[in-house]
């Protein structure tokens, strides 16, 4: 008992620190964690203003060139003006000055039509519409914007302009300058999903981090729009044709990922050290067989020379004149002796089973023990209506089981009471139940008595119920259990053998 109270102990302490060990390793691994969680925000947030500021740079470009628009529209204007004069001026009067506006127009697309639209002067168009006669016939008229140019009473012309090849080229690169904004912000140096929306919040403008499937499910969507809200404030950002938009992120998958790693790393040391157990255990119980099977085959070797002595004396005293009786019972004890003996020699190898009757097994071996135990300790039997039960069983080896637990019970009871042993059966099992009157087994011991070591007595070895258990469920194939213990009132024992 102190041997496996000991050896508690010590796996208390291993586990005590094995959990010691364990917590440190998720508080150390908590705290890298949060200082990488706390670098990625930082960077996070220097992204979210790198973002606000491109923004920013796009809508100040947007805005510039809305500027050279409108001053282009100016410039239109003022040259439609020029053409106006040069029309409406007499002979004698000097029009160099707007001549000279007209010539250092070098950009800007512009038509000069009369009233009707037939086309009298074209600037800086392609060669194709130089042979455009009517306005009508322009192929893109409505790319053109348009201003009438009074000169007489009912009388006037239209001029015609668009944006210049300057400006469309201006807008290319505002185009791209939006469409690079959107390619940095969903593909970000930070390697975290991200979401931009509309002023809704609802519609996808651009993404990054997300499959085709997940984006054209809506409610999932929604759900990762919310849960990235959650986590983090989206960024506000004011686009050309866009408007208002939200750009919603979340932590990266490598910071989810190591949030799980402490997890991870001690499921693999679990699994380590539980193989590291088995392994030892396994190589402990297989050290401890070799020296049990050694000892138990030394021991029927010993055993051998003293009973074939004893019968030999044996044999002596049936020739001279000695009660009858206490030659039977000498008789009984030699025949004892060779079944121990052959028991130990049989531990180790695989024993031989044989097609026995189980109640003619157990009435024997209990008529042999009841005259050898305490007078005060009664031994009943209920034997089964149904006989004989057949049962593939090693004799030797099966009433060594019954040996050790009657014996067990007449030491709970303190050599004083009764000893019950039924037989039932269902339909794949045969069960015997050994009951006594004794002190009674705790719960929380139930399967602490198989284990080897373990007793209650001073001088005990604590292998009895070890061997016992393994001669049933090892070489049997059946089950050696505790059914029902109660404290002070006696225990229960069950043997369940397969049909």
């Amino acid at each position: 008992m102190e041997l496996y109270a000991t050896k508690k102990k010590w796996k208390w302490l291993l586990f005590f620190c094995a959990a010691i060990i364990f917590m440190a390793i998720i508080f150390y691994s908590n705290k890298l964690i949060k200082n990488v969680a706390q670098e990625e925000r930082r960077r996070m947030a220097l992204w979210a203003d790198a973002i606000s500021y491109r923004a920013e740079l796009v809508n100040h470009t947007e805005h510039f060139f809305d500027q050279i628009r409108i001053e282009e529209g100016k410039r239109a204007l003022i040259l439609g003006k020029a053409w106006q004069k040069v029309n409406e001026a007499s002979l004698n009067e000097d029009v160099t000055f707007y001549v000279d506006i007209m010539s250092y127009n070098s950009t800007i697309p512009c038509i000069l039509t009369d009233e009707k639209g037939n086309v009298n002067i074209t600037v800086n168009v392609d060669s194709t519409i130089n042979n455009v006669k009517n306005i009508a016939d322009l192929p893109d008229k409505s790319s053109y914007d348009s201003v009438v140019l009074q000169y007489y009473q009912n009388d006037y012309n239209v001029m015609y302009y668009k944006e210049s090849q300057i400006y469309t080229n201006l807008r290319v690169v505002i185009d791209n300058l939006v469409e690079q904004f959107f390619q940095e912000v969903v593909i970000n140096s930070a390697s975290v999903p991200v979401i931009v929306t509309d002023a809704s919040e609802q519609k996808v403008i651009a993404s990054g981090g997300f499959t085709a499937d997940f984006l054209n499910n809506p409610t999932l969507v929604a759900e990762e729009i919310a849960k990235m809200k959650d986590q983090n404030e989206p960024i506000k950002v004011d686009l050309p044709e866009q408007g208002t938009c939200y750009v919603f992120f979340e932590e990266s998958s490598v910071l989810r990922q190591l949030r799980f790693f402490p997890f991870f790393q001690f499921f693999i040391v679990f699994i380590f050290a539980g193989v590291a157990y088995l392994l030892f255990s396994y190589a402990r119980k297989s050290e401890q067989n070799q020296v049990w099977v050694g000892m138990s085959k030394e021991t029927a070797h010993q055993l051998g020379t003293p009973i074939s002595s004893l019968m030999a004396w044996n044999e002596l005293l049936k020739e001279q004149d000695v009660d009858q009786g206490i030659i039977t019972e000498i008789d009984k004890d030699v025949h004892r002796l060779e079944t121990i003996a052959q028991r130990f020699s049989k531990i180790g190898s695989v024993p031989e089973l044989k097609e026995e009757d189980l109640v003619s097994v157990i009435e024997n071996f209990v008529g042999y023990l009841q005259t050898r135990i305490s007078s005060r300790v009664d031994i009943k039997f209920n034997k089964p209506e149904k006989q004989p039960i057949l049962l593939p069983l090693n004799r030797y080896l099966f009433e060594w089981v019954i040996e050790n637990l009657c014996k067990n019970a007449v030491d709970a009871m303190d050599g004083k009471g009764i000893i019950v042993i039924d037989i039932s059966e269902d339909v794949h099992h045969i069960f015997i139940d050994i009951a006594d009157t004794g002190k009674g087994i705790p719960s929380r011991k139930f399967k602490t008595i198989f284990k080897p070591g373990f007793t209650s007595k001073s001088r005990g070895w604590g292998l009895g119920l070890t061997l016992a258990k393994r001669i049933i469920e090892e070489y049997h194939k059946g089950k050696l259990f505790v059914k029902s213990s109660i404290i002070d009132r006696g225990t229960t024992m069950r043997i369940a053998l397969r049909k």
